[in-house]
């Protein structure tokens, strides 16, 4: 067996230098593990299918005994038993080794016509597909958790701002519904990520494809990709680049996440109190017992700086690459991980926190001045005649002419699509049925596609 691993790995490198370039693989790549058994299954599944050889690389025969003991890896990896020792280096040899100790030779024959470079991109892309919806789902969710917050806040007024100062009136569910309406736009980004990820780049092996006709098309439809990437060097290239993508998309989430983290901040202070954050997401001082600290939210603030910075090292990474396979990709690995672990943590947590907070409705009424109404003290002068100009110019100059108004009545006055009287929560929930359906029907599809391939 010892033999068997020699052939696998290089026993010739300095050991520093092979653990600067294993990096955390062997950690990493425990995430990867499942889908590199799927990768394999279709694969080898497709070796046993080619036309004009001699004899076949594998048999079918074969290639359902490596699929059965790929399911049972896999089966491991699930249960958090699978293991990457430091002489495999990565996912790929360690399940290559561990088909070579339950088959012998037939073990030795799956990376035919495979090199790790579109071994791992296939691993990758069907990860970040999986982690894609899943984000989806939790940023629908957040969404929902939004929407039924301006759903219990209805009508209350809430005092409208620009540069953080008083501005117009509004409302808590407008406060709530617009939030939620701009997380629900991020997913149109992550669905960019995602459709660049749904791209097979299996077959191209190093980059420039191999002198057997292996049938690419096969492994996509297996894998349930929606296409082949046609182009081998491209296939290579376009490594790095989909991580690139998807950290954008994450980054743009984050950073809309990360404003409503703020304004929670703000409007739970004392000095405003028209929300309160439940307690059990808040935390203590070591010296003022009397403090409950938005703790976790402006940890958010620093969590989407993060996500940010993780972008940057994506693209700082690609910018001045050459073309073909590179080793600074291996690093792309990390930041994407990193980046999907920290925005889904995030989702999950704020969708609590919200769903969590409590509406001051006095405290709202009473933050009400009246420079509040001002605006709407010049639109009734325009509705009486006088130009806007005219209207704008009056009231401004007289601004103490203004006085305390019915905020509630304000509100209600108007009544436009979009406004404090006119949020038609359908909309919303429409949106979130929709994605929820077509991230069940895809997670469903790539369950199915795993479990056909790893029986």
């Amino acid at each position: 067996m010892e033999k068997n691993r020699k052939t696998i790995t290089d026993n010739t490198v300095d050991p520093d230098v092979l653990a600067y370039t294993v990096g955390d693989d062997p950690v990493l790549d425990l995430a990867l593990a499942v889908w590199d058994c799927m990768g394999t299954a279709a694969h080898v599944t497709m070796l046993s299918e080619m036309k004009g050889l001699r004899r076949p690389v594998v048999t079918k025969a074969e290639a359902a005994r490596v699929r059965r003991e790929l399911g049972r890896i896999a089966a491991l990896a699930e249960k958090g038993g699978f293991e990457i020792r430091v002489d495999d280096q990565d996912v790929h040899m360690a399940v290559e080794r561990m088909l070579t100790e339950k088959l012998g030779d037939l073990g030795k024959k799956i990376h035919t016509g495979r090199s790790r470079n579109d071994q791992v991109a296939v691993d990758v892309r069907l990860h970040m597909k999986d982690e894609l919806l899943r984000a989806e789902a939790e940023t629908v969710s957040l969404a929902a958790s939004l929407r039924r917050l301006g759903k219990r806040g209805g009508m209350t007024p809430l005092v409208g701002r620009t540069h953080l100062q008083p501005a117009m009136p509004s409302t808590v569910e407008m406060w709530a519904t617009g939030h939620a309406e701009m997380i629900l736009d991020q997913l149109e980004n992550l669905e960019a990520a995602y459709r660049l990820a749904d791209l097979n780049p299996l077959g191209s092996a190093a980059g420039y494809g191999v002198p057997l006709p292996l049938d690419r098309q096969r492994t996509t439809k297996l894998l349930g990709f929606s296409r082949t990437i046609h182009n081998c060097f491209g296939a290579s290239m376009a490594r790095g680049e989909c991580e690139a993508s998807l950290l954008s998309a994450l980054a743009q989430l984050m950073a809309v996440v990360s404003r409503l983290a703020e304004d929670l901040i703000l409007f739970s202070m004392p000095e405003f109190a028209y929300f309160r954050l439940p307690r059990e997401y808040c935390t203590g001082s070591s010296i003022m017992p009397q403090k409950f600290n938005p703790d976790v939210l402006e940890l958010m603030r620093s969590k989407a700086a993060q996500v940010l910075g993780l972008q940057t090292a994506a693209l700082s990474l690609l910018h001045a690459m050459p073309g073909g396979y590179n080793r600074d990709l291996q690093d792309c690995k990390w930041l994407y991980m990193k980046g999907l672990s920290i925005t889904r943590q995030t989702l999950r947590i704020l969708a609590k926190v919200v769903d969590g907070t409590k509406i001051d409705a006095d405290r709202c009424r009473a933050a009400f001045t009246p420079g509040v109404f001002a605006t709407d003290v010049a639109l009734r002068l325009v509705a009486g005649g006088t130009p806007w100009r005219d209207a704008y110019h009056d009231v401004r100059d007289h601004l103490e002419r203004l006085s305390d108004e019915d905020p509630d009545a304000a509100v209600a006055a108007k009544t436009h699509e979009g406004t404090t009287g006119g949020i038609d929560h359908d909309v919303y929930e429409k949106r979130e049925v929709a994605a929820m359906k077509s991230v069940e029907k895809r997670l469903a599809a790539l369950a199915a596609a795993k479990s056909a391939l790893l029986k």
